[in-house]
């Protein structure tokens, strides 16, 4: 850890931040991690239901959220589409430099956003941002670079813990709910 502002995060998880973009991995965080074929070849992903009201909440307070893997596929395409996420990007192997021109697009901050990953392949983007999660099920070496290392494990609505608890911890929750609930129906 480099710098003075990265320490004191690590020494302090809990501290409040501002956070203005949320930026998720999927594989192992939005699903179990496992690939799935069928006997033509087609994949599968799973994920929880769960995690769709991550996004919603964060949309509700004008908070956007970023999809960056590894994989392409167009499952992870569909899921994006159906969820209104419009910043996906697929293919990457350089995920700090994807970030890099999404933080740019929006006009953010590294210390203004927050990511969570699973796998090594993304501790360099955690050791970036504001504030950085992993699911339980990570490795214990992500673990010890995750801000918050979440309860709940991969495929089993982790993205929704980051959100909530970050949500609770700024005292906004209670207002995305106010929100949700008193929103006229669509």
């Amino acid at each position: 850890m480099c710098c003075s502002m990265e320490k004191e995060k690590r020494d302090n998880p809990n501290i409040a931040m501002e956070i203005r973009i949320f930026i998720t991995d999927i594989d192992g965080v939005w699903t179990d991690g496992g690939m799935y074929y069928d006997n033509g070849g087609e994949e599968w992903k799973k994920f929880n239901t769960s995690d769709s009201a991550g996004v919603v909440f964060l949309k509700a307070l004008g908070i956007p959220v970023a999809i960056i893997t590894g994989e392409h596929t167009r499952i992870v395409a569909r899921r994006a589409e159906k969820l209104g996420i419009e910043d996906l990007y697929m293919g990457i192997k350089d995920k700090v430099k994807a970030a890099e021109e999404l933080l740019d697009k929006y006009g953010i901050a590294w210390n203004e956003a927050a990511y969570i990953g699973d796998d090594i392949n993304d501790i360099r983007l955690m050791r970036k941002v504001g504030l950085s999660a992993c699911p339980a099920s990570a490795e214990d070496y992500i673990k010890s670079e995750a801000d918050w290392i979440l309860e709940k494990k991969g495929g089993e609505g982790v993205f929704r813990e980051f959100v909530q608890r970050y949500l609770s911890q700024s005292g906004k929750l209670e207002k995305v709910i106010d929100i949700l609930i008193n929103k006229p129906n669509e």
